[in-house]
């Protein structure tokens, strides 16, 4: 059995078309999902964004259950201006997985392999991402990973943690990280979201550019996840 985590319902849908036999339950009070890729069983996840709510999550998800590994994915926000919106990172600092082991070769994927940084908030200004990168040596973000890893080493489960890039230096988020996604609610008000862009109407055109970069990402990510866990 092999576990994968999301974050959001928004980040595993590609991936979840691709799933057979899908199937949905409950464990400890949290929402599963249960498919095959080929002749391999997965259950997906979906941890809510940050600390608070990834922690419980997760926490419900793991006991009791064998899982050969763990594949932490979702979106991730790049520090390096190397990394552009649709790139792959493997975060080499959380992974935990032994692919040589496994006979699984990243070198035909596009995959970049280097440190991930889990953060407490939305970063949204070039500068403050620039200051992250000086100061950390990763190169990019999310909100998650971090705990779960925590939660993976404690139950011995291996991980394998792959992001793919959403927003860069030079392409950062459409709106305010605020507007964009609400933290403590776990989702976007929408009559915020609209009144933000009826106020400045110059930024539609960056919200619809930035809602396709997200389909490919996401289309990215199915696409290797899938070679992956064949892999594995």
């Amino acid at each position: 059995m092999i576990a994968i985590t999301f974050a959001l319902p928004a980040e595993s849908s590609e991936f979840l078309s691709r799933l057979r036999n899908k199937s949905r339950a409950d464990r400890n009070g949290i929402r599963i999902i249960r498919g095959n890729v080929d002749d391999r069983e997965i259950e997906v996840l979906h941890t809510g964004v940050g600390e608070r709510v990834c922690r419980e999550h997760v926490g419900k998800f793991l006991p009791d259950q064998q899982f050969e590994f763990l594949i932490s994915t979702g979106f991730a926000g790049a520090l390096d201006h190397q990394l552009g919106v649709g790139d792959l990172l493997l975060a080499k600092n959380f992974s935990t997985i032994d692919l040589s082991a496994r006979r699984l070769s990243l070198s035909n994927l596009p995959i970049h392999i280097a440190d991930l940084l889990t953060v407490s908030a939305l970063i949204d200004s070039t500068d403050e991402r620039n200051k992250i990168a000086r100061t950390s040596g990763a190169a990019a973000v999310d909100m998650e990973t971090e705990f779960i890893a925590r939660a993976c080493a404690a139950r011995g489960v291996p991980l394998l943690s792959l992001r793919v890039i959403t927003d860069t230096p030079r392409k950062p988020f459409p709106a305010p990280p605020k507007v964009l996604f609400d933290i403590q609610q776990q989702r976007t008000n929408m009559l915020k979201l609209a009144r933000f862009f009826l106020a400045h109407p110059n930024c539609v055109p960056q919200l619809v550019q930035f809602a396709r970069r997200i389909a490919r990402a996401r289309m990215t990510l199915a696409n290797v996840l899938v070679t992956v866990v064949r892999g594995l």
